[in-house]
């Protein structure tokens, strides 16, 4: 079992989610239950996986709930990019928020990386 407060990861996921609250609360009303939640939702996703996959019993189990927090993160990485296409974000939030989104999917690859050398010791 892990510590994921502990977790850089965790840290950095869990300060993104509040980035992208802020940037959502300025788009449209009538995308309340489109793009405001999609986005919502799987940016909450990322650091809860990180979060459940920590107290799991085993580094394989940890290692699928992060597997589906690197989905998620990708998930909004595309989310952010058809935001720009309506318009709803400006290019410059969209980089300083893929950035990132590039740094956690590295961080969570590399946890993923670690879990799995650690298994076969």
């Amino acid at each position: 079992m892990h510590n994921f407060k502990e977790l850089k990861v965790w840290q950095i996921s869990r300060k993104l989610v509040k980035e992208v609250y802020e940037i959502t609360s300025t788009f449209p009303a009538t995308e309340k239950y489109g793009l405001i939640s999609q986005i919502r939702r799987c940016t909450v996703s990322i650091p809860t996986n990180i979060a459940e996959g920590a107290g799991r019993n085993t580094d394989k189990d940890f290692s699928h709930f992060l597997n589906i927090s690197l989905g998620s993160a990708y998930e909004l990485e595309t989310l952010l990019i058809l935001s720009l296409d309506v318009n709803f974000i400006s290019l410059e939030q969209l980089e300083r928020l893929t950035t990132k989104i590039s740094e956690i999917q590295k961080m969570t690859f590399g946890l993923i990386k670690t879990l799995r050398q650690e298994s076969y010791v």
